[in-house]
């Protein structure tokens, strides 16, 4: 029995909440801490966890209460806390799932990456969007090499947030919110484009805050990224886009593929224009592959949750680790000092970067606006995006 701590009990916790209740013949919920007088309480309450739950109002006094009683610690609070709270769980003996994005710098992120090797226990880093039998499909569409080697990736993180989005006290800030809609809402198709094509080896890029006048930081980022062989990809960061309609497209030397789903292989005629008829048989093959991957037996969160009690059950490494949370943070970094200092940037961002602290970036990065409110709490649901579905 993995028993499990959370740390902050905010909107998204919930999401981790509902998938450990659905695991109770294997995990329990033995710790509740949030720095907010009341949550943990509403939150035990709320999801019947159960009376013996133990409630902190700081990680550090959790740990030296429970000292050799807890297993997993999972951290839902600000990014600019995640590499305190993950290295003081490390050090103390636990694993650690911590949610995107990883942390707010590379600095933070190899920080983590130590204590996890010099403890020995393991670090994973939610990217839940992995865990989606749309996303899954695609990427084993593009590891398959059917559509040939990918020419050109458009990744669409369009998301909307009212102006009052930014009033909750730790966002719009750089210093606790890390960034905008690139760190915090496009992390979820930077992650997923990573991990379908790699690292880039350029990054162009402009930030900008066209609707969001009480934040500091971007609510839309544009970045053009350069791979090997004139390969390019192109992501769109926005929480300013109605509908909130989301993808990923590839095209590849033989067809287009996409989250959500559809195909296209076109054919070339005698002058090298596309004919009417496309490559019906390529498109068949290419719907067919898809159409037989069995579904996954648990999606986004609860699936990626699955997985990490896994790795805790078995000694083993979970399919989203800490460096792949680390892969994601620099390629947003890469985005941050593009779009701050006007540069096409080069990949991998050294330690004698500005941009590899925190710090550095804090003394970089433009304030487009001043954060002239701010509130403790919002009540109401919260969003977390679309399902990817046809």
């Amino acid at each position: 029995m993995v028993r499990v701590a959370i740390v902050g009990t905010g909107n998204i916790s919930v999401l981790h909440i509902e998938a450990y209740m659905d695991f109770t013949d294997r995990c329990k919920i033995v710790a509740l801490c949030d720095i907010v007088p009341g949550k943990c309480a509403e939150k035990r309450d709320k999801f019947h966890i159960g009376s013996d739950v133990k409630i902190f109002s700081s990680h550090t006094e959790m740990l030296a209460a429970m000292k050799g009683e807890l297993d997993l610690v999972n951290i839902c609070t600000p990014p600019y806390t995640h590499k305190e709270i993950t290295v003081n769980c490390l050090k103390a003996g636990c694993n650690v799932v911590v949610e995107k994005p990883m942390a707010s710098s590379l600095e933070e992120c190899d920080a983590m990456l130590l204590a996890e090797k010099e403890s020995g226990k393991m670090l994973a880093c939610i990217a839940q969007n992995r865990f989606r039998d749309p996303i899954l499909g695609l990427k084993k569409v593009l590891d398959s090499g059917m559509i040939g080697r990918i020419l050109h990736a458009q990744v669409d993180s369009f998301w909307w947030r009212g102006f009052h989005y930014y009033d909750l006290w730790w966002r719009g800030k750089w210093e606790t919110e890390g960034g905008g809609c690139t760190l915090n809402h496009a992390v979820h198709h930077i992650d997923m484009l990573i991990w379908m094509m790699g690292l880039p080896e350029k990054v162009t890029a402009v930030i900008s805050n066209a609707a969001h006048s009480n934040a500091e930081v971007e609510d839309i980022s544009v970045a053009v990224l350069q791979y090997p062989k004139g390969s390019l990809a192109q992501i769109t960061s926005s929480v300013i886009h109605h509908g909130e309609e989301q993808q990923l497209i590839f095209q590849g030397e033989k067809a287009r593929v996409s989250a959500p789903w559809k195909v296209c292989a076109n054919k070339p005629s005698e002058n090298a224009f596309p004919m009417k008829e496309h490559n019906e048989e390529l498109e068949k093959k290419l719907n067919d592959f898809v159409n037989a991957l069995p579904p996954l037996a648990h999606i986004a969160h609860k699936g990626e949750l699955d997985d990490v009690l896994s790795a805790v059950e078995k000694n083993i490494r979970p399919a989203i680790s800490g460096q792949d949370g680390r892969n994601t943070v620099e390629l947003i970094t890469a985005i941050y000092k593009s779009g701050a200092e006007g540069i096409t940037v080069s990949l991998p961002i050294s330690k004698d970067d500005s941009f590899y602290t925190a710090e550095g970036i804090l003394a970089s990065v433009p304030h487009f606006y001043e954060k002239t409110s701010s509130v403790d709490s919002f009540s109401g649901e919260i969003t977390t995006g679309g399902s990817y579905s046809r």
